[in-house]
């Protein structure tokens, strides 16, 4: 089973919400861009948190709007072996250090966590500061989450909230 390997974060001083996912899928490694799948609604639904489009953007152009957004990105998981891009193949996973990222972002109010994998691991990385932040539960952005656009964009609004 082959080891796969999340990107570093993308956050700096002024984020104000941290996304946080599991690890990259296939498509996203060999891209090695955060959510490359063109199924995958991440860019879609993060475009109207932000009250931009930016899926058009190339992929710098995207992360640099995220940082103007106060919007930063990462994987609660650091490396792991998994066959293909399910969470529910994770195996042997190396958690990322949550607790030490946050506590250098001081602008930091809420952490959304794209899925139920995101959200069990990233909960258990960040121990007792876990209660210094609003946590936002959102459904998967990935295309094997079959909930409906519209539905997934309810629950991604949230983050808006968190950023005003």
């Amino acid at each position: 089973m082959e080891t796969k390997r999340c990107f570093p974060p993308v956050v700096d001083t002024r984020t104000r919400v941290l996304v946080l996912g599991s690890l990259p899928g296939e498509a996203s490694l060999a891209a090695g861009q955060y959510y490359a799948h063109p199924q995958n609604q991440f860019w879609r639904l993060i475009s109207l948190v932000l009250g931009e489009n930016i899926v058009r953007l190339g992929y710098a152009a995207r992360l640099d709007r995220l940082l103007a957004h106060r919007v930063g990105l990462w994987d609660v998981v650091a490396q792991a072996h998994r066959n293909g891009s399910l969470d529910g193949n994770i195996r042997s996973h190396v958690g990322n250090d949550l607790a030490t990222l946050v506590a250098n972002l001081p602008a930091l109010k809420a952490i959304g966590f794209n899925g139920k994998t995101a959200a069990r691991i990233g909960l258990s990385a960040l121990g007792k500061n876990a209660t210094d932040y609003q946590l936002i539960h959102l459904p998967s952005s990935s295309p094997a989450y079959t909930l409906p656009f519209d539905s997934k964009a309810v629950q991604w609004r949230e983050l808006a909230f968190a950023l005003a």
